[in-house]
């Protein structure tokens, strides 16, 4: 079970890497909750697809599409992934990265929950301002 959560995440990563929403949002159950931290116009709580096709376009909108993630680790377990990445993007001239922590909850074999932990709060706030 472990090993096919990796998976459903490490495929989802590939799909957003490549552009295709759709094949994300299906690793990711409808109301999917998605929980971004901080003080920047991205900051808050989605819930469901809509809002985060909503998400997702408004971070390519900022980053000129310049948005992306390295996975560098993933770790498992039957209802947890973990994914340890940095986060890159341009914007207004700055480039900018950070390292994250991604925090998935799974249930029934698709993706419930989403938490983002930065690894500079402070900077990420100010990037995206």
């Amino acid at each position: 079970m472990a090993a096919d959560n990796r998976k459903l995440i490490k495929d989802a990563y590939d799909a957003f890497g490549a552009g295709d929403i759709p094949t994300v949002l299906r690793a990711f159950a409808e109301d999917i909750t998605w929980h971004v931290p901080g003080r920047s116009p991205l900051s808050g709580d989605y819930r469901g697809h809509h809002e985060l096709v909503g998400f997702f376009k408004r971070v390519m909108e900022l980053s000129e599409g310049t948005f992306r993630i390295q996975i560098d680790d993933v770790l498992t377990d039957e209802s947890r992934v973990v994914v340890l990445c940095t986060i890159s993007a341009e914007r207004n001239g700055r480039t900018w990265s950070s390292p994250e922590v991604h925090v998935w909850g799974i249930a029934g074999g698709r993706a419930v929950s989403f938490r983002e932990f930065q690894g500079d709060q402070q900077t990420e706030d100010e990037f995206w301002s």
